[in-house]
């Protein structure tokens, strides 16, 4: 079992690899990157917005009531939004890509492969992981970085409504604090963490999209095994890239 794993994970790096050497050979499928690009955004706009409102309001409520208890209320707006921006919003995007367009991916990939239509694209002479999987990653990484901008738009206001509105804050001292708290380089970790995690959700899906077993039945349990495998390495990586920004970038004032 534990030699299966390994290989298993092996196969998936040298799968990453392989699409990172591919995205610059030519030529490139630029209607295949468009069509995806434009199916993953169509599925993903609305959840991602209609998910980062009540996410941004839990955020408020539970930073507005912890900094009530310790007599820092004016700090609950620069709070709130650092824990958007950093946290909340990649990790949505990086749920909704690979729960939505990532279980396309790998049901596409898988029929394809049961079909054995992958089989003949290589006997032609035609790399698959070049026209299929790179097109279908590098969508997934795009609409992850441009969703994260909306996520966290969305969910700053929705942190912004519920406590101006339900907390009784000021809109002079949320702004306030978001401004002393804040900096510039938790925007670029938290788009970094969208492209990383764009990434991570469309090499998994390829994966398991490329390599099903057992027939449509084996589609089906790969594209579960997809979304459970991208949901583990999303949470572990979010760690590791959190605990390494922390360390190199200083905290505002600090």
């Amino acid at each position: 079992m534990i030699l299966g794993a390994l290989r298993q994970t092996g196969r998936l790096f040298a799968l990453a690899a392989e699409v990172g050497r591919a995205i610059f050979r030519r030529p490139f499928q630029f209607r295949e990157f468009i069509e995806q690009f434009w199916f993953i955004a169509s599925v993903t706009i609305l959840p991602a917005a209609l998910v980062s409102i009540p996410f941004g309001a839990v955020i408020a409520l539970q930073v507005g009531s912890l900094t009530q208890q310790l007599g820092a209320q004016s700090f609950t707006g620069g709070a709130s939004v650092l824990a958007v921006v950093q946290q909340a919003s990649p990790l949505i995007v990086a749920l909704l890509i690979s729960g939505a367009g990532g279980s396309a991916i790998c049901a596409d990939l898988g029929s394809r492969a049961i079909r054995e239509e992958l089989d003949a694209m290589r006997v032609m002479g035609v790399s698959p992981v070049q026209r299929l999987v790179v097109p279908r990653v590098l969508a997934a990484m795009g609409v992850a970085v441009l969703l994260n901008g909306l996520v966290s738009v969305v969910g700053i206001l929705g942190g912004y409504f519920f406590n101006v509105f339900l907390q009784d804050g000021t809109p002079g001292a949320y702004l306030s604090s978001f401004s002393a708290l804040a900096q510039l380089p938790d925007l670029y970790i938290s788009e970094l963490k969208a492209l990383v995690f764009g990434f991570i959700a469309g090499i998994v899906a390829a994966y398991r999209g490329l390599n099903p077993r057992g027939g449509p039945k084996g589609v089906g349990d790969a594209v579960n095994q997809s979304v459970v495998i991208t949901f583990l390495l999303l949470f572990f990586v979010n760690m590791v890239m959190t605990g390494v920004y922390l360390q190199l970038v200083p905290p505002k004032g600090g």
